[in-house]
Order: C-alpha cells, then structure tokens, then sequence
C-alpha cells in the first residue's frame, strides 16, 4: 500500500464555493466586466451588487475590490435582473 503525504486536509465544509468559483474567473480577467448572476427580482439583484460591492460576501473581500451593478434587461419583451461585476483590485 502507498502512502500520499499531503499538507494537510480540506476544510471540512467551504463557504461560498460558488463565489469563489466567480471570483477566480473575474480575477483572472481584471477590469472586464461579466454577467455573473441572474436575481427574481431588481431588488435582489441590487442587493447582490451591494453586498460584492461591500465585501460582505467573503469572496469579494476586501471592500472596493470589485465593482458591480445591478440593471433589468429586457429582452424580446422578458425582463432578467442581472448583476454585473468586475475585478479592479485591491488597491483600489
């Protein structure tokens, strides 16, 4: 039997997976803004806005790191809530 030493396990429970899936994919193309979420409605789209914006969700920390915006658009007479966001760095 062969033994793998590794540095150590994965956490037992990742928050946010999704997220930092998103994330990875914004960093890798800073300053290029991307669709990343649909919302039922216009509010909860805002509200995601804020909350990259913000850095409240873990992934988009620190604060100012991202951009996003929320807008509705209307296409062939249906309306998406979508949320917009962009990586502009840390710095920033």
């Amino acid at each position: 039997m062969t033994v793998k030493f590794i540095a150590g396990p994965p956490p037992a429970r990742q928050k946010n997976t999704r997220h930092a899936l998103l994330v990875a994919q914004l960093k890798a193309h800073p300053n290029q803004w991307a669709e990343i979420q649909e919302k039922a409605t216009g509010a909860r789209a805002a509200a995601a806005a804020q909350a990259i914006r913000s850095g409240q969700l873990t992934s988009y920390a620190p604060a100012g790191a991202f951009q996003a915006i929320a807008r509705t658009v209307v296409e062939n007479d249906v309306a998406r809530h979508v949320v917009y966001a962009r990586y502009v760095g840390a710095s920033q």
